[in-house]
């Protein structure tokens, strides 16, 4: 190789690796802006003691969670009592949310993503009323297509925050709490019943039962019972337990008619206890898998026993709040209430087991 050669093979070296260095430096200056933000918190600065309340928006519907009292509550039931440790939950998460991806995008992708009005956003408040943290929730993100992406639970959500809508971040967390539906936020402790000493039952339709006992041990008896009838223990007892610690499924709208809700014509379930207490239980039509219902509560805590004055601290513990639901119409699942909602003939033993 002559000296002319290599001369010219340095200086072709030389101009590549420039142009290397170039593109080098082009591509890592592209990156940079977004380079910084990958495993950043998405809502800086957001801290759990400053929220005061969430807003949740969808292009339907919107919920609204507040903090009285030092309580969590639902604005669009009145001030139900919402769940305390989904609230917290839900903001511990959002403060621990990092991004995961960052990518510029173009108004149809934003629409496609469902990051325009058609997505979900929420709105962290300060007590003066002030946002503190805002996002918007599109599409879940899945790294690979589910059969069902409707029911899949996602590996992350695309979101984008507000002021910045020419890019779309990705989140490991797919947000599953973000919902406006009260039944995902409500409080869904309903009421306890113990130590019953009636039950009965009147329906909309004039059928109607009563069952007693003399003691909290004692066997049930069928009130009214005819010749030939017997009483099928088994399904007594399972009308004695619907009571006990009976759960709620959602809180209907204020504004919700008893001629809407069949509570203008109801099934009356009423349970009274040893405790003294009385327990009157207004059924209306099912919605979905729930029924409407109403609450009241009656009478003075009188337990008996050894163990009165226990009882008598958690009665009292539990009653303020278990009365409180009298000012609301419920919504309680149908499959809580099987055992009682029945015909007076079927708490009866059948013919052939009366025999055995």
């Amino acid at each position: 190789m002559n000296a002319r050669i290599a001369a010219a093979l340095l200086v072709l070296l030389s101009v590549l690796g420039g142009g290397a260095l170039l593109v080098r430096n082009q591509t890592d200056s592209r990156k940079s802006p977004d380079a910084g933000t990958l495993g950043q918190p998405l809502l800086k600065g957001l801290q759990a003691s400053q929220v005061a309340s969430i807003v949740i928006r969808e292009p339907r519907d919107a919920i609204t969670i507040a903090k009285k009292d030092e309580r969590w509550t639902i604005a669009e039931r009145d001030g139900f009592p919402a769940d305390y440790d989904k609230v917290r939950d839900f903001v511990l998460k959002a403060i621990a949310l990092k991004i995961g991806q960052s990518e510029p995008i173009g108004d149809k992708d934003r629409a496609r993503l469902l990051l325009d009005a058609g997505g979900t956003a929420v709105e962290f408040l300060g007590a003066d009323g002030k946002p503190l943290a805002r996002l918007t929730a599109g599409k879940k993100y899945f790294k690979a297509e589910p059969e069902n992406p409707d029911k899949a639970v996602g590996d992350g959500r695309y979101v984008a925050l507000p002021g910045d809508d020419k890019r779309v971040y990705v989140i490991s967390d797919p947000l599953a709490q973000m919902s406006t539906r009260t039944a995902d936020w409500i409080s869904k402790a309903g009421f306890d019943v113990e130590k019953v000493k009636t039950l009965e039952l009147r329906a909309a339709d004039g059928d109607a039962w009563k069952i007693e006992r003399a003691g909290d041990n004692a066997d049930w008896k069928l009130a009214g019972m005819r010749a030939g009838e017997k009483l099928e223990i088994t399904k007594a007892n399972a009308a004695g337990y619907t009571f006990a610690r009976l759960e709620l499924a959602d809180v209907a709208p204020k504004d919700a008619k008893p001629q809407d809700t069949g509570l203008a014509k109801p099934t009356l379930v009423t349970a009274t206890t040893f405790d003294g207490l009385s327990y009157s239980l207004k059924l209306g039509r099912l919605e979905g898998d729930n029924y409407y219902a109403t609450l009241q509560i009656s009478g003075e805590p009188r337990p008996e026993g050894k163990d009165a004055e226990e009882r008598l601290k958690k009665i009292n513990e539990r009653l303020p709040r278990e009365k409180a639901l009298g000012g609301y119409t419920l919504l309680i699942p149908k499959s809580k209430l099987e055992d009682i909602v029945k015909k007076r003939a079927g708490l009866l033993a059948k013919k052939d087991e009366k025999k055995k």
